[in-house]
């Protein structure tokens, strides 16, 4: 299991929008948090050994209505 952090930049007002179809309708986001500053939103993901992460996030997330921009970060090891 792979995880990864998307920050999401939406529309403006369609934030919760954008939230509320993420968490329901796409497979693999397991959070998604409202934050402050430069992006909207903060969805955690959680892939599939070998999923294409540039697929999962072209395809199923910058697709979602009202999805301006993403930025994507690569994990790798969680602590504690």
């Amino acid at each position: 299991m792979q995880t990864i952090f998307v920050q999401v930049k939406c529309e403006l007002g369609e934030a919760y929008h954008v939230a509320d179809a993420a968490a329901q309708d796409v497979e693999g986001i397991s959070e998604v948090y409202s934050t402050s500053g430069q992006y909207d939103l903060m969805m955690k993901c959680y892939l599939a050994d070998g999923e294409d992460i540039g697929h999962f996030v072209t395809e199923r997330i910058q697709r979602l209505a009202g999805v301006k921009d993403t930025f994507t970060i690569i994990t790798f090891k969680a602590f504690g």
